[in-house]
């Protein structure tokens, strides 16, 4: 049975390719042999490492549903609690960062998520997170990715401007906050922004925000100095794209939280937003809202192009989802902030025009449920008119077998990427939560998003959360398309590794869904490991056993700092719940 084949079987009576036909079209095997089982984890505080791969749940087993009992539950099954109204940005970071929250936490009147657990690992997380804290001429200006000292770091020892916004989230829902580390942070990355930024000969534009950057220190403090990553010392040599959608959104949440209208209002502050977003609403050849990336401009740093059906999906490069969800709250965060003059005239229309395409854009084109699934394997393929229905001239043969499987009668979710002659069907974590958050999805849209992660909760979440990509591409296709790239092998890394990092945005997502009990069951799986296990970067296997040993190009962080910190606003988010 192939690594990737989901657990959950839909059956042969709903699937699409059946109807019509009198067999069913069996999924293709990829030859892979059994993987080793993977040993039980256990509670000891020594972290469990060694390479190791989980045997695949068989069919029928638990998780499995029959048919007749989906089919019940799509008709009129356990009730979804309704969507909490989030109608713009503001009010989205407010949900997140409210003003309430600091009245609520002083006078103790909502509990913790897990009283018995949550208490000791958040009171571990702000120790670590305080001893991560990076100073620059003696203030605080970030916290370092990862605080392992027994092993020689790569890049771990920078401050990154994506791993940084939970931190700052963090700071900021503090009782008493403390805004200070991320106001120095948003002033440094901006100054750090009008620097010249050249790879090789060729000099990048001037609203590039880099991915990250390290302190030097000297004996005086007065004599400390930054270096920066613009992607000319990146792996790959790519530029994030991701860097400043994140500093424009944390920015906005700064703002919200403090209350310091001042900050954004200054004329440094006001041009380098302008940009970040001019860099992104350029004219060009597009035909599409959506922004062109290249592999390796997010969080998902390497080439990661799926193959199926002897076939390659659009992977990372292109349209990614992760990216057109940040842009897209990126643009709303941005609206709310710029000041409305002469000047930003033309910026803002362009700002407008770019929500209202860009939301109709994903909505339509991006979404999966049963019922688009079927439309797409009936498309008729080389269409040529304003009436076609096929837009992208997909062809029906190039859906890959494991997403009938996954896909239940009721849930849905925004596939990886869409361009011309390809999508991209794999499950992202980010981008999912991403669009719940910033409204880029629709209510019924996110209510089904919700309702997928809680029906494939085996698959997507398994015994330590959560997924960052699902599935995971096999050894045949992991050889051909990564080039045997050692650090995303089956089931680790960005190629279906769990990341508790990734915590955080699950949670907000659930709580503006009005379903935080789904964040209490993740948060629960854990407590039971996370810390006892060293807080490491991420987790190995196809539920989540393991954690990889240093070795064959591996490098797992442990005492990472992301996923320190993920644990304090998912704890302080619930409080309120």
């Amino acid at each position: 049975m192939a690594p990737t084949t989901v657990t959950p079987n839909v059956g042969e009576e709903s699937d699409p390719r059946n109807l019509g036909k009198k067999k069913h079209r069996p999924p293709k095997s990829t030859g892979t042999p059994p993987p080793n089982k993977c040993p039980s984890p256990t509670p000891a505080t020594k972290p469990v490492t060694g390479r190791c791969e989980e045997e695949p749940e068989k069919r029928g087993g638990k998780g499995s549903f029959t048919v007749r009992e989906m089919k019940a539950a799509a008709a009129g099954g356990e009730a979804n609690l309704p969507l909490l109204k989030c109608t713009s940005l503001g009010t989205n970071l407010e949900s997140l960062i409210d003003g309430s929250l600091t009245a609520d936490l002083a006078a103790g009147s909502c509990d913790l998520a897990s009283p018995r657990d949550s208490a000791a690992v958040v009171e571990e997380a702000w120790e670590r997170l305080k001893k991560s804290f990076v100073y620059y001429h003696g203030r605080p200006v970030g916290t370092l990715a990862a605080s392992d000292h027994s092993r020689e770091a790569l890049n771990y020892n920078m401050v990154f401007v994506r791993d940084f916004v939970p931190s700052g989230l963090a700071c900021l829902m503090k009782t008493p906050p403390e805004p200070e580390i991320v106001k120095n942070f948003l002033l440094q990355t901006l100054h750090i922004q009008g620097w010249e930024k050249r790879v090789d000969n060729f000099y990048l534009g001037q609203g590039v925000m880099p991915a990250s950057f390290k302190v030097i220190h000297s004996a005086n403090p007065k004599y400390d100095t930054l270096v920066a990553d613009f992607g000319d010392t990146a792996i790959g040599r790519v530029a994030p794209v991701d860097s400043g959608f994140w500093w424009i959104i944390l920015l906005r949440a700064y703002t919200k939280c403090t209350g310091d209208s001042a900050l954004v209002e200054l004329p440094l502050v006001q041009r380098g937003m302008k940009l970040i977003l001019n860099l992104c609403l350029a004219d060009g050849f597009d035909t599409f809202p959506t922004l062109l990336c290249a592999d390796g401009c997010s969080m998902i740093d390497r080439r990661m192009i799926f193959s199926s059906n002897l076939q390659l999906e659009q992977g990372i490069y292109g349209y990614p989802i992760e990216i057109q969800a940040l842009f897209f709250f990126a643009l709303k965060c941005a609206r709310l902030m710029l000041k409305t003059d002469r000047r930003t005239k033309d910026l803002i229309e362009r700002i407008d025009k770019r929500i209202t395409a860009l939301s109709f854009h994903v909505q339509k084109y991006y979404w999966l449920d049963f019922t688009q699934l079927n439309k797409i394997y009936r498309y008729k393929t080389e269409e040529y008119s304003h009436t076609a229905v096929n837009k992208f001239n997909v062809i029906p043969e190039s859906i890959p077998d494991w997403v009938f499987d996954f896909m239940p009668l009721q849930g849905g979710y925004l596939i990886g990427n869409v361009s011309p002659a390809r999508m991209d069907f794999r499950w992202f974590l980010v981008g999912n939560c991403l669009a719940i958050l910033s409204s880029l999805v629709k209510p019924e849209q996110a209510t089904a998003i919700m309702d997928l992660i809680e029906q494939r909760w085996e698959v997507l979440i398994g015994e330590m959360p959560l997924k960052i990509s699902y599935p995971a591409l096999d050894r045949h296709e992991w050889e051909v398309v990564t080039g045997c790239d050692p650090k995303n092998t089956l089931w680790s890394y960005h190629n279906g590794g769990s990341w508790p990092v990734l915590l955080w945005l699950l949670t907000a997502a659930c709580i503006k869904t009005g379903r935080p009990q789904t964040a209490r069951k993740a948060i629960e799986l854990v407590e039971k490991r996370l810390a006892a296990d060293g807080w490491p970067e991420y987790y190995d296997g196809k539920t989540g056993r393991c954690i990889e040993s240093v070795s064959d190009g591996k490098m797992v962080e442990l005492v990472y700092v992301h996923a320190v910190v993920h644990f304090i606003p998912v704890i302080l988010d619930l409080k309120l719940q």
